[in-house]
């Protein structure tokens, strides 16, 4: 009859599932454990409470951590390759430079369209230059970026705070679109207009004058950027530097996926004609792209510390609860149960807790990250992290990936300190009090 039952744990089909976790008899002793410590006053409880917490706490800090991290990242190069692109194709003369000086003629083999580059969303002409926009009372540097009927304006209208964006026809528009901190300075609202002057190639000359209307305000949290750029017809930009109506500054080139922006930035470089150029934002802002790698290095760090501090605790626990059951191990060696057996039963116990600290951890983590991501609590200084309020990216990639690898290296941290029962004799065991 045992026999017969023996055999039938590997087909389960004649046993009940109490039957066969009774069979697995490490699991069931595990179980009876964790069930009598939850009612047990004894020194291991509190150790075990501990430890729990730990993990718990440790999970809250570690997912806090990666999606602040990452969401930082992905904000600060969205708003970057908002105001630029994935990819500016210019006159190598122009590489690095916010101001364009050389056109470019828009009769390229890879525009209106970038045929031979897969994975480009969209590529559009742009021009720059510098400027001074003046009232009665105040006067500041400015940026003007001139851009066409095929620019993607989907950046600008997530930013948008008041008014609407520009709309450009067959006639030159004077609508420009300006951040909340250059209106606040300047005192300027929606409909309101403003001069704008510009340096000639000759300083004793008189600079020229534009005329603008503003039709809306943007704030992204960039100050870097935000402080300097107004948006406004590219044609005005031709007009002051005498181009034709077939040159621009250059084009931009925004990407589908941006984890593949370094590949992607090589292929057009490689597509486009030798006499330009093609430069990714990563390689034309390396100062802060260098900045959000140490990001990368911080949040490793933090996580190999946090999942440390848990696998101690529960080493910990583990000792305290092998050494609170030092005469069932003696009992059961006795019976001949093997060492890894009983080691078995004290791992089963740890997984339990960690899987408890898992659950806590997690339900506390993502709450917190929730409540951050709709209501923004946690407010940044946008002058030091580009932004106004910390960011949070959710993924449930990372987060299984995550609880994976703290059950993993726990368990992994805990197989030494449970060779601990191989040491312990049946016979001092049996008699230990």
């Amino acid at each position: 009859m045992v026999k017969r039952r023996i055999e039938s744990k590997k087909k389960c089909v004649f046993l009940t599932l109490e039957q066969c976790i009774i069979l697995n008899y490490e699991l069931f002793l595990a179980r009876r454990i964790i069930a009598g410590t939850q009612y047990k006053s004894t020194i291991s409880s509190s150790i075990i409470k501990i430890a729990i917490s730990a993990i718990a706490l440790g999970v809250i800090i570690m997912l806090i951590t990666i999606a602040t991290g990452v969401g930082l990242q992905k904000k600060i190069k969205e708003k970057i390759a908002g105001f630029n692109g994935h990819v500016q194709i210019t006159n190598f003369e122009d590489n690095n430079s916010q101001i364009t000086i050389s056109p470019v003629s828009i009769r390229q083999d890879f525009y209106p369209e970038f045929n031979t580059v897969s994975g480009v969303k969209n590529i559009q002409v742009f021009a720059t230059k510098g400027g001074i926009i003046r009232t009665e009372t105040d006067f500041e540097g400015v940026l003007l970026k001139g851009v066409g009927s095929d620019y993607d304006w989907s950046f600008f209208k997530s930013y948008l705070t008041e008014g609407t964006l520009p709309t450009f026809s067959d006639e030159v528009s004077n609508d420009i679109l300006i951040s909340s901190i250059t209106a606040k300075r300047m005192k300027l609202g929606i409909n309101d207009k403003c001069n704008v002057f510009f340096m000639k190639d000759d300083p004793t000359a008189a600079p020229n004058a534009r005329s603008f209307k503003i039709v809306g305000i943007y704030n992204t949290g960039f100050q870097e950027f935000d402080e300097f750029y107004i948006l406004g017809d590219i044609r005005h930009i031709q007009r002051l530097n005498k181009w034709e109506e077939d040159e621009v500054g250059g084009f931009e080139v925004l990407l589908d996926d941006f984890d593949k922006l370094t590949s992607k930035g090589k292929e057009i470089y490689t597509a486009i004609p030798s006499d330009l150029n093609a430069l990714t934002i990563a390689e034309r802002f390396d100062s802060i792209f260098e900045w959000l790698g140490l990001l990368d290095t911080n949040i490793i760090v933090i996580i190999a510390i946090m999942i440390l501090i848990a696998g101690i605790n529960m080493i910990t626990a583990l000792l305290v609860l092998i050494l609170e059951r030092t005469q069932m191990i003696g009992i059961l060696k006795a019976l001949g149960s093997a060492n890894w057996s009983i080691r078995k039963i004290f791992l089963y116990n740890a997984s339990y807790l960690i899987a408890k600290g898992l659950f806590w951890g997690n339900l506390i983590g993502i709450s917190i990250l929730m409540a951050q991501k709709y209501f923004g609590f946690i407010q940044l200084n946008p002058e030091s992290y580009y932004v106004s309020e910390a960011p949070v990216y959710l993924s449930m990639g990372y987060i299984v990936l995550l609880n994976v690898g703290v059950l993993v290296l726990c368990m992994l941290m805990l197989l030494i300190p449970s060779f601990i029962v191989s040491k312990i004799s049946p016979v001092k065991a049996i008699k230990f009090d």
